[in-house]
């Protein structure tokens, strides 16, 4: 097992906390516990939040991160790969700058004005969207859009975009006083939580690389790597990520050949993975697991509420691995269907 002692200098630097259904933030010691000391490259296949590659980083270990949501891989751009390029003064003095192409960049007003935001709010992330390519390096657009996403979800309670109560929870005097941010500016959210993204970059001296793929396409270029973690959708446990987090998606793409469809204005038509579908989920996962056989170590987040069952999940990766399970019961629900009361978080460890 590894040692949370081992991380050279790295702990100082600490990962701005998510608010995005299935971060396994809370479960960072836990997991780190499992990832071998004598392990070099490591994989977080289904990043999300990035919390987990970011534990990795900061474990000193090359490592690889990869999303299907774009927004996801921002992060990943922004807070693994990126090894010193913060935001100065000067870049937010030109994100913050009116608007450089109203013709162009009034989608979040055209769709999300007085849905999810005022249309103060609203014609503001155009205005930022617009002058995110100004800025002289990828990393540091990576950074504004990653801050900015974290932003847009401060705005919303819950943190996701598939309920339609954003502005009716921001005129609740009882919502608000436990989240201000309900009524805050998102360009004054934005200029609290930035310092929080710089302090947080850092070079582990490792070649860190984020992708934004379909694992399964991914996994067969990738050579040498002596560990992966798999946290994939949950089927049964809220896994349909395009529907919480599609403003995001629209925010980071601003997509202009897209139909947007009921209540949510979601984009339409979602992009295709399998993981998320019961109908497909078996199949893909079998799949993930024949490709993944060059990898010696896997360590795969669980939710004993899921489908397929953990038994179900044993069964299918007994043929290529020994299976260890560790276990969590969480005492109190966490905002998913997959960690309510009484639910519990699994970790299984696949070894040679």
């Amino acid at each position: 097992m590894a040692s949370l002692f081992n991380y050279n200098n790295y702990l100082e630097y600490k990962f701005p906390e998510p608010q995005y259904l299935g971060a396994k933030y809370i479960h960072r010691g836990w997991i780190a516990k499992y990832i071998p000391n004598h392990v070099h490259t490591v994989l977080e296949a289904f990043g999300g939040s990035q919390s987990i590659a970011f534990l990795m980083k900061q474990m000193g270990k090359r490592t690889l991160t990869n999303d299907f949501m774009s927004f996801n891989n921002h992060i990943g751009k922004a807070l693994i790969e990126n090894k010193g390029v913060t935001l100065s003064s000067a870049d937010v003095n030109i994100l913050l700058s009116s608007n450089s192409n109203p013709n162009k960049f009034n989608l979040m007003e055209s769709l999300f004005a007085d849905l999810f935001f005022t249309r103060n709010d609203a014609a503001f992330a155009d205005s930022f969207r617009s002058n995110v390519s100004r800025l002289d390096s990828p990393y540091k657009q990576s950074l504004a859009l990653t801050v900015m996403c974290r932003s847009l979800t401060r705005k919303v309670t819950m943190g996701h975009f598939a309920h339609t109560q954003a502005l009716n929870y921001a005129s609740d005097p009882a919502r608000i006083e436990r989240n201000r941010s309900l009524i805050r500016p998102i360009k004054s959210i934005f200029l609290e939580l930035l310092p929080q993204y710089n302090a947080a970059i850092f070079d582990n001296q490792e070649k860190n690389e984020s992708f934004n793929e379909n694992i399964l396409g991914l996994l067969p270029r990738l050579k040498a790597v002596d560990l992966a973690y798999f946290d994939p959708p949950y089927c049964n446990s809220h896994a349909d990520y395009q529907s919480f987090y599609h403003l995001l998606e629209t925010f980071v793409e601003y997509w202009k050949d897209k139909k947007f469809v009921n209540g949510t204005k979601r984009y339409d038509p979602k992009r295709h993975s399998g993981f998320d579908k019961k109908s497909e989920a078996i199949e893909i996962l079998n799949q993930l697991f024949a490709l993944s056989t060059s990898i010696p170590i896997w360590l795969i987040s669980y939710n004993n509420r899921s489908f397929p069952d953990v038994d179900t999940m044993v069964s299918m990766i007994e043929p290529y691995r020994k299976v260890t399970i560790e276990k969590k019961t969480y005492s109190a629900g966490r905002g998913g269907k997959g960690s309510v009361a009484g639910s519990s978080e699994i970790l299984l460890i696949c070894t040679q």
